[in-house]
């Protein structure tokens, strides 16, 4: 037989059998946690809550600034809308005619050309004389409430009036027949 078998066959020899269980010594005392283990825990809830409280107050702020620019801006948004206003009364028809008869300016005839060739003037070379067939200054058919008062730039004392001035022949006239034109459109008769 090998020597493999041998050592299989005999038996192991016997351990000394020592008790897998023992007794165990007195338990130590507990220790007290430590003061400065106490210590990082307080201040860390306190740095928590002041992080948590900045946080609240710089949001309440951001709202108020975001609730006082939106103001402004609705504010602005009127100032633009009002001057916007003004602007297009300032740019009507209207108030430029009325500035043009302030300053002397008649409606033009009609309109002479400068041939270059031969330096001929062709058409009338006579410049506009005479009064203007339409009176924007003191007829203003259609009422303007954008620029009714509004002095004009040429004569400070006068200003266009916010009321239109219809004469009552041209409300009477035979409606066959189209108004004339020479004080300005006519505006109908509503109620």
């Amino acid at each position: 037989m090998s020597a493999d078998l041998l050592a299989v066959a005999l038996p192991a020899p016997e351990r000394a059998r020592t008790p897998r269980l023992r007794a165990v010594a007195a338990p130590q005392p507990a220790r007290r946690p430590r003061l400065l283990y106490g210590l990082v825990a307080v201040a860390g809830a306190l740095l928590i809550g002041a992080t948590q409280m900045g946080l609240s107050v710089l949001t309440t702020q951001t709202s108020y600034d975001i609730a006082t620019l939106t103001q402004e801006n609705r504010a602005l948004g009127w100032q633009k809308q009002m001057l916007e206003d003004q602007v297009a009364g300032l740019s009507s028809p209207q108030y430029l005619a009325a500035n043009a008869s302030a300053l002397g300016m008649v409606v033009g005839q009609p309109p002479s050309y400068l041939r270059l060739s031969d330096h001929a003037i062709i058409g009338d070379s006579a410049g506009a004389t005479g009064a203007t067939s339409i009176d924007a200054l003191t007829k203003a058919a259609v009422p303007n409430a954008l620029v009714g008062g509004v002095p004009l730039v040429t004569d400070p004392a006068s200003s266009l009036s916010s009321g239109a001035t219809v004469d009552a022949a041209i409300l009477t006239a035979d409606s066959s027949t189209p108004p004339a034109i020479a004080e300005g459109l006519p505006t109908p008769a509503t109620h």
